[in-house]
């Protein structure tokens, strides 16, 4: 266990560059460097773990360290592989509110130029990510039809807090009705046994999540709104971590979190190592409720992970059946091609909307584009060149 710990904390202080990088990492140090693993295996997990809801490398993750070191392994992999972002991040949000209410640093040109910059580049990245999950989530002429609903529902319930779910829940009853002759793509037998009690046991706390989610918003507390919209995210991420941007949005909606606040975290957090799940720890130490500082962003990241891994624990046994069911697999696909038009539409508004006609926002957000996509350099980077021109176009004013 404390092998597994240790070599995930050094994955977790080094990887950069979001899951599907974090998954050639783990390949190089697991099945080429240490041999934990064969082609086949790492194979099957992968295919396991990216067809649910959820971060897909931390999953991938957990369930190496329980195929090495058991349930301790488990763990050990995730605190490893989380913790170094997760502080980073929650050091952030406590830097942020610090400077904000020291001597009026808020009217100052380059702190305000700086989190504008951070905006900036979170639209970049996102314009990249949708870009990338259209290409392959949305194939033919069904997936990209709902893809489009997707978008134009998200756009009309902009603002409408609690509804970051709504394209993803339909998007899912359509691929179950009219895409049951797809099926999830053929994968080696899965590889990790699960007791039956442990998979019972992640079944029903899975389930009390589920019923904690059906709460109204307008009974809540502001700290179980926060609690309920990031459950919310964790459980409903299909397609990548940039799905959390629009499901945390509600958090801008009932005002827990200003948007300016809200985009620098996203820009912050893709200079990060490690998950990007880690933003909630940001979420949790920089909310307006009575659950922030260091124990929000504590029980917030805890609570963003809870969901999708209770999720793979009660599958894991059932998995080889499960994934040859076609309305199962439809219902998939269906989520997966919504999800590209729900972070379309939030990168419409309010990501764009937050730019408006802003003709120094608009050149960093191109800038940071072109360097990801046509340069290929690395998020963080990215994310600190936009940070720094920001700065200085506000310090000259």
């Amino acid at each position: 266990m404390g092998e597994v710990f240790r070599i995930f904390l050094r994955l977790g202080l080094t990887s950069f560059g979001g899951p599907i990088a974090h998954l050639g990492y783990f390949r190089r140090e697991f099945v080429e460097r240490r041999g934990w693993l064969d082609e086949e295996t790492f194979a099957a997990i992968i295919a396991f773990c990216s067809v649910l809801p959820g971060p897909t490398s931390s999953q991938v993750g957990m369930l190496i360290g329980l195929l090495r070191a058991g349930p301790g392994g488990a763990f050990g992999a995730w605190f490893g592989f989380t913790a170094p972002s997760a502080i980073a991040m929650t050091v952030i949000a406590l830097a942020l509110h610090g400077l904000e209410g020291h001597g009026g640093i808020t009217a100052s040109g380059w702190f305000n130029g700086l989190l504008f910059g951070l905006s900036a580049a979170a639209a970049a990245v996102v314009t990249h990510a949708v870009l990338g999950l259209a290409r392959s989530l949305c194939t033919d002429r069904e997936t990209k039809t709902i893809a489009l609903g997707a978008t134009i529902l998200a756009i009309v319930t902009a603002g409408s807090a609690g509804l970051g779910w709504l394209p993803i829940a339909l998007g899912a009853v359509v691929g179950a009705l009219f895409l049951r002759e797809r099926s999830v793509d053929a994968a080696p037998a899965f590889p990790v046994r699960v007791p039956r009690t442990v998979a019972l046991i992640a079944a029903t706390i899975f389930a009390l999540v589920v019923a904690f989610l059906l709460v109204p918003q307008w009974l809540a507390s502001p700290a179980v709104a926060l609690l309920e919209t990031i459950v919310r995210a964790g459980t409903l991420v299909f397609g990548g971590g940039h799905v959390v941007l629009p499901l945390l949005g509600d958090l801008v909606s009932n005002g827990l979190l200003t948007a300016r606040d809200f985009f620098a975290g996203y820009g912050a957090v893709q200079a990060m190592p490690g998950p990007l799940f880690t933003f909630a720890a940001f979420i949790g130490a920089a909310n307006a409720s009575p659950l922030s500082g260091v124990l929000g962003a504590l029980v917030a990241t805890v609570a963003i992970f809870v969901p999708s891994f209770a999720l793979i624990f009660a599958l894991a046994p059932v998995w080889d059946r499960l994934r040859t069911l076609p309305r199962a697999a439809g219902a998939l696909s269906g989520a997966n091609a919504s999800v590209v038009g729900l972070l379309a539409g939030v990168l419409y508004y309010p990501i764009l909307a937050s730019l408006g006609t802003h003709p120094g926002g608009i050149g960093i957000a191109i800038a940071a584009y072109a360097l990801i996509a046509v340069w290929m350099f690395p998020p963080w980077v990215v994310v600190a060149v936009s940070a720094l021109l920001g700065a200085f176009a506000g310090a000259l004013g």
